[in-house]
């Protein structure tokens, strides 16, 4: 496909920073052999009894424990390998191989630049790749190229689009890496910076070499251990006053991270401004994605701010967002910028601005000069109705994420033991409920037909003058003649009138016990 060609009609936009899971669900014997789809390492095997079902359930248990570590490791859920693994379906294609056929297109119409060696997997993206570049008057300058794939959030009219990926070489700012060349087609964006032997700020922390593999340098470091005080005071400053300028331009960014971020000496510059022009998904998109309050491009480089600190600060990223506690750091005042974007607190009510941390008093210092990035107002409303797109499905995906983990939590409680003897209980008290209102019904039916069956008939047993007890839940009554004392011998009717005859209740027996009593009254 030539480079200024238009990607294929129907071509799905995926956000390749959605966690994926897997589960397994069952074994099969083939061959002899006990497998279950996968092509990682086993657990341990053994000779003798491996096709015994509780073996085969003991390994299957290991192999999904060891699959829940992959995907909850947020360095490695977003390795290539690990989603064609598990979602071969959309990620089947050779990206590298991709790019190499985009850059070879824009190299035949810019001859004076030159591919020196890929650089093999440095990022993290999987349709984002890099290359070591050279000008063939200049061998000894090194350059670095980076070519990426449009994302789900590119919302940009093509025109729009082009124009602002071209307009980034003019942006000037001490703390913004300076971009050499870019451009852009419908489907992509290529872009050259000067390649730095020194690396990111993420190199910088993880003692890590740049040209390394990203894996390799971060996903297991051998030394942990943060910057110092005085680096950290002057980098987060820094990378404060970038943020404040681009979110004062009305430029979308949201993409801040360690390995964004490139170091010049003392100085801090930010990479990778065209990440939202692309519509790429953040780095941490799972985790502010699961915070309704952090739902605009702002509040994400601030809560992403907090991540970059706390890596500075501690030489790892924090185990899990939000942070209950913070283990002991060299300043409280750093603590106090952690606790303002991290804890659970300000997760649940909202980020501050990036105007509001450089008020704090551990970033009160330093001065900016020279500052130049002029956008059109065209272009500024057009950024603008991208950045509420942009916005719009973040505010979307909180929502069903809101809504299904109320809906987890209420199957989990359901499913609990205690809720199970509570609906236990109250089936039981049901049933009794309608076992007794089902009997009452039936005996005052029964009460009713003999009322009638006696009026029809004069009784010398009974006297009207005579008042019949009240009725109460469970009897109904029959009086004896008043000419006869009780316990006299008295003469009776064929069925028994002058007994009380009490309904059984649904723990002492079952209503024929009742009717047996009834037919027994003609012995009295």
């Amino acid at each position: 496909m030539a480079f200024m060609e238009k990607p294929p009609a129907g071509k799905v936009l995926l956000d390749d920073t959605v966690p994926l899971t897997a589960a397994i669900e069952a074994s099969q014997s083939l061959q002899s052999h006990t497998i279950a789809g996968l092509s990682l390492p086993l657990p341990p095997k053994k000779l003798i009894g491996n096709m015994d079902r509780e073996f085969i359930a003991e390994r299957q248990k290991g192999l999904q424990n060891y699959l829940s570590v992959i995907t909850t490791n947020h360095i490695l859920s977003n390795c290539e390998l690990v989603k064609k693994f598990l979602d071969p379906n959309n990620y089947s294609a050779n990206y590298t191989e991709i790019a190499l056929q985009q850059v070879s297109m824009f190299f035949r119409s810019e001859p004076k630049w030159e591919v020196v060696e890929p650089l093999k997997d440095i990022g993290w993206r999987i349709r984002k790749k890099y290359f070591l570049m050279k000008i063939k008057n200049q061998p000894k300058e090194r350059l670095v190229l980076s070519w990426a794939d449009l994302g789900p959030d590119k919302y940009l009219s093509d025109k729009d689009f082009q124009c602002l990926i071209k307009l980034l070489p003019s942006c000037l700012h001490p703390y913004i890496y300076r971009v050499t060349f870019a451009t852009a087609n419908e489907s992509s964006a290529l872009l050259i910076r000067t390649f730095n032997e020194k690396g990111t700020l993420k190199d910088l922390i993880y003692k890590a070499k740049p040209k390394d593999p990203f894996l390799k340098k971060y996903c297991n470091p051998k030394k942990i251990q943060g910057l110092e005080l005085q680096q950290i005071k002057t980098y987060g400053r820094q990378i404060l006053e970038v943020l404040k300028f681009l979110h004062d331009k009305g430029f979308p960014y949201g993409h801040l991270h360690a390995s964004n971020v490139m170091l010049d000496g003392d100085t801090c510059r930010l990479l990778d401004l065209e990440n939202s022009l692309l519509g790429l998904p953040s780095f941490y998109r799972s985790y502010f994605s699961q915070f309704r309050k952090i739902n605009t491009l702002e509040s994400v480089d601030v809560h992403c701010f907090g991540h970059l600190l706390y890596e500075m600060t501690y030489g790892r990223p924090p185990d899990s967002v939000p942070v209950d506690s913070f283990p002991p750091a060299p300043s409280m005042a750093v603590v106090a910028v952690l606790e303002s974007t991290l804890s659970c607190e300000a997760c649940k009510n909202g980020m501050p601005s990036a105007s509001r941390l450089l008020q704090m008093p551990y970033f009160i210092q330093w001065i900016i000069y020279f500052l130049f990035f002029q956008i059109p107002t065209k272009l500024k409303e057009a950024l603008r109705i991208a950045k509420e797109c942009i916005e719009k499905r973040l505010t979307e995906e909180q929502k069903q994420i809101h809504q299904h983990r109320r809906l987890t939590r209420a199957q989990s409680h359901h499913g609990s033991e205690e809720e199970r003897k509570k609906r236990k209980i109250l089936a039981r008290k049901k049933s009794k409920r309608s076992a007794v209102e089902n009997s009452e019904e039936h005996s005052a039916k029964y009460n009713n037909s003999n009322n009638s069956a006696g009026s029809g008939a004069s009784s010398p047993l009974t006297s009207p003058a005579s008042p019949t007890p009240p009725s109460t839940s469970g009897w109904y009554w029959r009086q004896w003649p008043p000419s006869s004392p009780r316990g006299a011998a008295v003469s009776l009717p064929a069925w028994p009138r002058h007994f009380r005859v009490r309904r059984p209740q649904p723990s002492e027996g079952s209503p024929w016990e009742c009717q047996s009593v009834v037919s027994w009254g003609n012995r009295f």
